[in-house]
């Protein structure tokens, strides 16, 4: 009788195992040399052990997509500013997001919104996840229902004033809100689809929230999506750090990270100007 054939699955994950120490180890001593880098919000990675699958921007095909340009986010007067104005103010978010709806307007790169509105019927759900039951007690993103605007203008659901020229231009498509933070509540996947677009250029609030969700939802449905680490930001409290818990998973995730001045210029040499 021959011998019982071993079992492939502990020798796999052995070897598996193995490999990744390897290169994890080999990362960090690169990084004690001097020679690597993780990502930060300012600077993309350098030889971090991680792959680098890369992004090529496409005329055409790729698009910037801003998650919650909106004042209770982005104004010091929104009810977030507590919590998300020390990472705003430290990575340059206001001014970078901007800059991405400049070059977005300069070369015709498509420009898509995904906002976060809460009607009154929302107010009403029968339960919440943490960052929900906050979000709703402090009236954030509230409007009255999706056909009013009154007291929208200047709200907290209302674009920081410096970005209204370029959404409401009557070319940026500003989708329906999504509701808890990714787009799987919304229609910027068909909108996205329907304009033919397959890459994706991430920005916006509020990164390890609206922002990352919508990463991984975007992926989850096709598309190739590289983010822009200085056009978003992040929670600050006492006990969690947001920023830096979504830093780590862009890179993880995404095909590409990288800092606004970078992908700005890239933009203009994919459209050549």
């Amino acid at each position: 009788m021959p011998p019982p054939k071993a079992d492939p699955a502990p020798i796999l994950t052995i070897v598996v195992s193995a490999t990744l120490a390897i290169s994890l180890h080999a990362g960090a001593a690169t990084a004690q040399d001097g020679n690597a880098r993780p990502v930060s919000a300012s600077q993309p990675p350098v030889n971090d052990g991680l792959p680098m699958p890369g992004f090529d921007i496409v005329a055409g095909e790729t698009a910037i997509v801003v998650t919650d340009p909106q004042n209770d986010f982005l104004s010091p007067d929104g009810v977030t500013w507590g919590v998300v104005g020390q990472s705003i103010t430290e990575n340059g978010t206001i001014e970078n997001i901007e800059e991405l709806f400049r070059v977005a307007g300069e070369t015709g790169m498509p420009l898509f919104i995904s906002p976060h509105y809460y009607y009154e019927h929302d107010h009403r759900w029968e339960f919440e996840g943490t960052l929900e039951t906050l979000m709703h007690s402090i009236g954030m993103f509230d409007r009255p229902n999706a056909l009013d605007l009154e007291g929208f203008e200047g709200s907290g659901a209302d674009w920081l004033e410096q970005y209204r020229t370029y959404i409401e231009n009557g070319e940026t498509v500003v989708t329906s809100p999504h509701k808890v933070y990714g787009p799987d509540s919304n229609d910027l996947a068909l909108q996205l689809r329907k304009s033919g677009i397959s890459k994706v250029i991430l920005a916006g609030m509020s990164s390890n929230l609206c922002t990352e969700s919508h990463m991984r939802g975007l992926i989850e449905q096709g598309f190739e999506v590289m983010v822009v680490t200085d056009a978003t930001a992040g929670a600050i409290t006492a006990h969690y750090n947001g920023y830096e818990a979504s830093l780590t998973n862009f890179r993880m995730i995404a095909s590409k990270v990288d800092n606004t001045a970078n992908t700005v210029k890239a933009i203009k040499a994919a459209y050549h100007r």
